[in-house]
């Protein structure tokens, strides 16, 4: 991959950026996605942090091989911290698992005071991001699923507003777990993420029923989730 032939992944999250953006990419890699939208929107800035060494020193490589030192900061340091006070408007955090991407959020949150929209990009448990959402003020305004080299990705985007006005209350939990937005869309590929989740489920409750000491609390939760993906492919 290189910045002119970016993943479906990072063009997707790149396309929920406004024109002008002023952006973190928290956990940048090569800066192949900074790099991309700042070469395809002169007016746009971003910062790139990364907490390793060696993806810092690749990020850096990257911006200078563009000229694009000026508009490109790239920063060694933990999730946010690597950021100022109100310093960007946008932040991306991608490829990590969804309790990762929450934790980052959590414990540099007075970053985001002048933070307008969160792009999140979870490998597991898009859930624990979608409660943070609601918590802390931000509606989920889109989701989008897609399928890449055999992966199936989720993208949630995130803006300062009123976290309850996307969903339904009586749904909320069923649709904290699948994302509101992409049941309503209810696309192939959302299909296919929950006949394989159907799969995991109906398997972790037969192996639940037979153990030693029965966990009913688990088989309820189970039965329930069963019920929503059964819901969903019906």
């Amino acid at each position: 991959m290189n910045v002119n032939q970016l993943s479906k992944r990072l063009t997707n999250i790149a396309q929920n950026l406004p024109r002008g953006a002023y952006f973190a990419d928290i956990g940048s890699d090569h800066a192949y996605l900074p790099c991309y939208v700042c070469l395809n929107d002169p007016s746009a800035q971003a910062i790139a942090g990364e907490v390793n060494h060696g993806p810092y020193t690749s990020a850096w490589k990257e911006v200078k091989n563009h000229g694009l030192e000026g508009r490109i900061d790239v920063r060694l340091g933990n999730g946010l911290q690597v950021l100022n006070d109100n310093e960007v408007r946008q932040v991306v955090i991608a490829g990590m698992g969804g309790p990762l991407i929450r934790d980052i959020l959590e414990s540099g949150k007075e970053k985001l005071s002048e933070t307008e929209r969160i792009i999140a990009q979870p490998n597991i448990d898009a859930r624990s991001i979608r409660q943070w959402f609601f918590q802390n003020g931000y509606d989920l305004v889109d989701e989008l699923i897609l399928e890449e080299n055999g992966h199936i990705y989720e993208i949630l985007v995130g803006d300062r507003g009123e976290p309850a006005a996307s969903y339904d209350s009586s749904h909320l939990e069923k649709q904290l777990w699948l994302g509101p937005h992409l049941l309503k869309k209810s696309e192939r590929v959302f299909h296919t993420k929950c006949k394989s989740e159907l799969e995991k489920k109906e398997y972790v409750l037969s192996q639940v029923k037979q153990a030693t000491v029965v966990n009913e609390d688990k088989i309820i939760q189970l039965k329930q989730e069963i019920s929503w993906l059964r819901e969903v492919l019906e």
